[in-house]
């Protein structure tokens, strides 16, 4: 075996990085059983490309990790009181136990394979055969084609050295929005308030639908699914059990064309879950999976017996979140997403490597333009922009600017700040690029009915002090206003409540080389309740030739509104707590004040409070959100055709 110039075996030798280049949807259905050849073909194909050294490096860097975190068990264990730490966790699972709700029927749904089988009703011929839809990238793969283990988020290129015979077809959203249109239209009616959670797959609470009907939960899925097949001609799977983890493993137990019911008691829950891999849970990926596995917990059964160390390493691996995993406790709360929940609007795209800063920043304005018409059809504007983009080697970075007041969400606007933090960082050799709007005014948020200047004055306990909920079933700003976008602010709240801390890295970056991976379901490694896996930058350093991010200083932007700009690097290295939050206003500067314009209730300074009011006042700013508002507008339906969002097949 070679060794490198430190007289180590080098990484790409160790089965950690072969599993790791395999992608992170290898628990997908439909996959060959025997991963070790199909992993071997991956590995082989990479070898060699700028993806596979950067692979190669944060395997490395995550095997490092984990031999820190053991030596810190060690050291830990070594002082404690284990039995000690055994009775505190049963504590902790006898306080967990008395939250178990085994009352509503949930329901997850997922379409089989759903952008394959849409193609068939078109190609009918495709019936039977291994293809793959995408062409650099494949947003999803017919079960014939998984048996190869051909899956989304895989080059082409890679899935034709899988199954030479695969048939490439290429993508059609339009399609893909109409179908799933029509597939949510059905399912609504057993739960006005279903959660999508993607084009093809929502969440659902029938209990009320089957009281009301007198039906059984396993009759009444069957009933949703056989009305959608014969609506549609496309087939679902589905999972049904006592809250959202556990109908979002169960969907998958029976798929394609199936549906899996989990038994409402307590020791079927439990032994349902003892032989579960840990990776099957929702918010555990690969990293997760791989430090778990160096603790010894493999399936969820692994937990209690460790449940000891697992105390003892709270802040490491947030013992409530694994305990109620070994439980199969979780949330059953299903409701369709809120306005004044979202927390950003974004577009990004990937592409060929591009070093040439005329058509770098052409994509810059193409996205700008697409951001624009996503932030005017949602009715949104914000306080700072963020500009994402990853390096040729996959290293992905980001830079963003703050401003004292709403900004204008003209793309000529947009672009430019797009373009002054990217013109810092030139020369670059970038295969993505993205601008997202964070810090969000909702522009269609209605004033009280007594609002306006006169209100200010009106005694406290007159002010309604909540917002009202603007989205019902059909809002354009809700969670279905573009179908085949998934709003993963909300994703994340609905889906992951508990939080495993600590030690991850950016896993969207899993694309083996040819584009960026848009499936967002397939990357199920998100952890829960964490923020995004930027890390705010250290001390700057100088910039080897287009390969890292170049210094970005602070300054004032051009029309002297105040402004700040960070600079934000996505990296393997976990961030430290100190850097996770954004920064707050002192306590002491900051107070509750209400606009006399709109009558919004504002956690800001006087200065803050004045900002706000000068954009109240601004004569284009009240004309644009009255157009907004607009219920012709607002209703009005638009094709989504993007690049590279997330997107859920």
């Amino acid at each position: 075996m070679a060794l490198d110039g430190n007289d180590h075996p080098p990484s790409q030798d160790t089965a950690s990085l072969v599993r790791r280049l395999a992608g992170p949807s290898t628990t997908k259905a439909g996959l060959a059983l025997d991963q070790s050849e199909i992993n071997r073909i991956i590995a082989e194909a990479s070898k060699g490309s700028k993806f596979y050294e950067n692979e190669k490096k944060k395997d490395k860097e995550l095997t490092q990790r984990i031999d820190r975190i053991l030596k810190e068990r060690d050291d830990i264990i070594q002082g404690a009181d284990l039995q000690q730490a055994e009775r505190r966790a049963e504590k902790i699972l006898v306080d967990l136990e008395s939250e178990r709700d085994l009352t509503q029927y949930i329901v997850h749904i997922d379409m089989d394979a759903f952008f394959a089988n849409v193609e068939m009703l078109h190609q009918p011929e495709l019936a039977g055969k291994p293809f793959g839809v995408g062409r650099g990238v494949l947003t999803t793969a017919s079960y014939e084609a998984r048996k190869y283990g051909v899956r989304s988020g895989m080059p082409g290129f890679i899935a034709k050295k899988l199954c030479p015979e695969l048939i490439l077809v290429p993508i059609n959203f339009h399609r893909y929005t109409e179908n799933s249109d029509k597939v949510m239209d059905v399912f609504r009616r057993y739960d006005p308030n279903l959660c999508a959670a993607g084009c093809d797959e929502a969440y659902l609470n029938i209990t009320a639908y089957c009281t009301e009907h007198s039906i059984d939960p396993e009759t009444c899925v069957q009933e949703m699914r056989a009305a959608v097949q014969a609506e549609t001609k496309l087939t679902a799977s589905a999972g049904i059990a006592p809250n959202k983890m556990l109908a979002k493993i169960c969907s998958d137990k029976n798929k394609p064309n199936g549906q899996f019911f989990l038994p409402f008691d307590r020791a079927s829950i439990v032994e349902f879950m003892r032989d579960l891999s840990i990776r099957k849970i929702q918010g555990v990926g690969r990293v997760h999976e791989r430090v778990l596995d160096a603790m010894g917990i493999k399936t969820c059964g692994d937990i209690w017996a460790l449940r000891g160390t697992l105390e003892l390493m709270d802040k490491q691996f947030g013992v409530q979140f694994l305990l109620r995993t070994h439980l199969g406790i979780a949330s059953n709360v299903v409701r369709a997403g809120q306005r004044d929940e979202r927390k950003s609007v974004g577009a990004e795209r990937t592409f060929t490597a591009l070093s040439d800063k005329t058509r770098i920043l052409r994509k810059l304005e193409e996205i700008a333009a697409e951001l624009e018409s996503d932030l005017d059809y949602l009715g949104f504007t914000g306080r700072t922009v963020t500009l994402k983009y990853k390096l040729d080697t996959y290293q992905v970075f980001s830079r963003a600017k703050s401003f004292g007041r709403c900004i204008s969400t003209k793309k000529e606007d947009l672009f430019a700040i797009g373009k002054e933090l990217l013109l810092a960082e030139l020369p670059l050799t970038i295969r993505l690029i993205g601008l997202r709007v964070t810090k969000l005014t909702d522009l269609r948020a209605p004033s009280p009915a007594a609002g306006g200047i006169r209100k200010f004055f009106e005694p406290a306990n007159t002010t309604p002090n909540k917002r009202p909920k603007l989205d019902g079933p059909h809002d354009p700003g809700g969670s279905m206003a573009h179908p085949l976008t998934v709003d993963s602010d909300f994703a994340d709240m609905q889906e992951q409540e508990d939080a495993m801390p600590g030690f991850y890295e950016h896993e969207d970056d899993v694309d083996l080389g040819a584009a960026a991976a848009i499936d967002a379901c397939d990357q199920q490694s998100a952890v829960p309740g964490v923020q995004d896996s930027a890390a705010v930058a250290g001390p700057s350093k100088p910039r080897p030739p287009v390969s890292a991010p170049a210094r970005t200083s602070s300054k004032g932007d051009s029309s002297g509104n105040a402004s700040s700009t960070a600079s934000l690097g996505h990296s393997s290295k976990p961030r430290s707590a100190s850097n996770a939050q954004a920064p707050r206003i002192p306590q002491s500067l900051s107070t509750t004040l209400e606009c006399p314009i709109c009558s919004k209730m504002l956690e800001t300074d006087n200065q803050g409070l004045n900002a706000h009011i000068d954009f109240c006042l601004s004569k284009g700013a009240i004309m644009a959100a009255q157009v907004k508002a607009s219920p012709a507008r607002g209703s009005k339906s638009r094709e989504k055709t993007t690049g590279t969002k997330k997107r859920k097949r």
